[in-house]
């Protein structure tokens, strides 16, 4: 079923090919209107074709309302189109046709959203922390943006594999294996397993030792060769790393709700020498400072000097980028997936821009086969405008971030609700918590750095979750104070402004998923959360609904509002409650 924008769209593509026939192709240009006073939808065309054709947009306008075609299968659409300002067409919708797409939603799993004519293969790769080192606050963006994003393309029936890339190979598992190997012999022969917190301090040390100690620095480094050599020892030395690694990630991904496999760099190993194989066979590797390198266009030093991707290091060893070049052949040759996503911070941009170039060089992507998008995102700020600390200084740990956040939300709701059983305000406190933490993330442009503060997002007003779940709790509290069930769909009938507005913004769901598959932005789906809020509640204030003539009505509408926001919070990646 096409959407509401969709026949819009087709509606006034139609009428302005009447109107000006002269014209091959023009797009309709319909947005939701910002304000009521604009109606439901707005066409801006005029102002476009007007310029195309040398005429007023007033004057265009009229054409393309005279054009327009207000029933839609024999039955009312548009109720009416009018011009206001230099050439905007407002549009309202007919509340027939609403009623109708209302008792289709509620008959409908997903809310009207449309099924893909094509299923696609998606991969989305985020999270991917390091082999041990403790999450932190970065990790925090990446894992909530990357969940959301896979949860959107499952919802919408998509096959979507998610991908967590793990930093688990290379020169640190040298080190650190040696380190445990001189000083906790303990740890690599099964007799101590360390907390992960504990495993990062000996990271630490193994890294000054590194520095600073030449005998050891060759040591760590023959560590290195005799891991890629698939020395049984060391293989069984990074497998303990690992698993200690493994099982804090997974605490951390279930306090988060998050579902996520575990495909580390050491995966990628036996195809680095098939990227350079490759190169070479291409005659697109080139020797720099001893180094095998790719130079790529348009990708410039500082100095204006050809900038490069270095996939083989001088010593013979790959790096992160022959990684990532490589995860590229496996995706799109191996996998078949027909979209590559990859969450990453802002400062990860150049290294994909370069990585995925060089892939297209090498063949082993194709843009017009597989779509590639590197979804990047800013830093989470203190309220002091600086990327968020402890108070002693040191980097956030994802872990510590989230057990706050449930701490913070069990003491408001105690205040809140002092005769509360203790045991319904600590998993209360545990939902809201972490949905605060998620919402807050995700209601901000990804893009930009964001100010976090535990006392503004766990507020009950606002754009906050606890506003979005007390809305939520709101419309069934609704539908179990009227005690009424099996209510025909031919009751509902819409006539309050309060109501039409409501219904025009339910429908406007899966426009707003279909818009997010493009641009990636979840905050779209959030301000579509918000906003249904805000005019559910403007609904309950102007539009009695217990005991009124128009209850039953009245309660579909509530429970189109129920089943939306369980569609919307659940990719968002928020659990609801019953009551709040």
């Amino acid at each position: 079923m096409d959407t509401v924008l969709q026949l819009l769209s087709h509606q006034f593509e139609k009428a302005i090919l009447k109107a000006f026939s002269n014209l091959n192709h023009s797009p309709a240009i319909i947005t939701p209107a910002t304000q009521k006073a604009f109606g439901h939808y707005q066409c801006n065309s005029a102002m476009k074709i007007a310029k195309l054709i040398n005429e007023k947009p007033v004057s265009c306008a009229e054409k393309i309302i005279e054009n327009l075609e207000y029933v839609l299968n024999d039955e009312p659409f548009i109720e009416k189109a009018e011009i206001k300002g230099p050439g905007f067409i407002n549009i309202f919708i007919d509340p027939y046709f609403l009623q109708n797409r209302l008792k289709a939603l509620l008959e409908d799993d997903k809310c009207l959203v449309p099924t893909p004519k094509h299923k696609q293969k998606v991969i989305v790769e985020f999270s991917s922390p390091n082999v041990a080192k403790q999450l932190h606050v970065a990790h925090l963006r990446s894992s909530i943006i990357g969940d959301s994003i896979a949860r959107l393309f499952e919802f919408l029936g998509h096959e979507v594999l998610r991908l967590n890339h793990i930093g688990d190979w290379g020169t640190p598992f040298g080190m650190l294996i040696h380190y445990l190997k001189m000083y906790e012999p303990d740890v690599l022969a099964g007799k101590k397993e360390p907390k992960l917190s504990v495993l990062e301090e000996w990271y630490k040390a193994s890294r000054k030792l590194f520095d600073s100690d030449e005998t050891f620095k060759k040591s760590a480094q023959q560590e290195v060769v005799k891991l890629q050599a698939k020395d049984p020892i060391s293989i069984k030395a990074w497998e303990v790393i690992c698993d200690i690694s493994r099982k804090a990630f997974e605490h951390i991904y279930k306090l988060l709700d998050i579902k996520i496999q575990a495909r580390g760099e050491s995966f990628y190993n036996p195809f680095l020498p098939f990227v350079i194989e490759t190169a070479k066979k291409k005659h697109l590797l080139e020797e720099s400072n001893g180094a095998n390198v790719i130079f790529l266009e348009g990708f410039k030093t500082q100095e204006g000097t050809p900038l490069p991707i270095i996939l083989q290091k001088a010593d013979g060893g790959f790096n992160y980028s022959t990684t990532d070049v490589a995860a590229f052949w496996h995706r799109a040759q191996e996998e078949k997936a027909d979209r590559i996503i990859v969450v990453t911070d802002n400062g990860q941009a150049l290294h994909f821009q370069m990585a995925e170039q060089a892939a297209e060089k090498l063949g082993f992507i194709d843009p017009q086969v597989t779509e590639f998008n590197h979804v990047t995102f800013g830093l989470v700020l203190g309220e002091d405008g600086k990327k968020i600390k402890t108070r002693s200084g040191q980097t956030f740990k994802l872990i510590d971030f989230l057990e706050d956040a449930v701490e913070e939300a069990h003491k408001i709701l105690k205040e809140r609700y002092p005769e509360e059983n203790l045991q319904e305000i600590l998993h209360l406190a545990q939902i809201l918590g972490i949905d605060a933490v998620k919402y807050c993330d995700l209601a901000c442009l990804r893009t930009k750095d964001y100010t976090f503060s535990y006392e503004r997002m766990l507020r009950f007003e606002g754009n906050t979750a606890a506003f979005l779940l007390y809305s939520y709790v709101r419309s069934l509290s609704i539908q179990r104070k009227a005690k009424s069930s099996d209510i025909s769909l031919d009751v509902l009938k819409l006539s309050h402004p309060s109501e039409i507005e409501l219904a025009v913004h339910l429908l406007q769901f899966p426009d707003v998923l279909l818009q997010t598959t493009r641009d990636l932005f979840p905050n779209r789906i959030a301000d579509f959360c918000y906003h249904l809020a805000e005019k559910f509640n403007a609904f309950f204030r102007d539009c009695h609904v217990i005991g009124d003539p128009n209850q039953d009505s009245r309660l579909l509408l509530c429970q189109a509002v129920q089943k939306t926001f369980e569609s919307a919070l659940w990719i968002l990646g928020l659990k609801t409650v019953e009551k709040m």
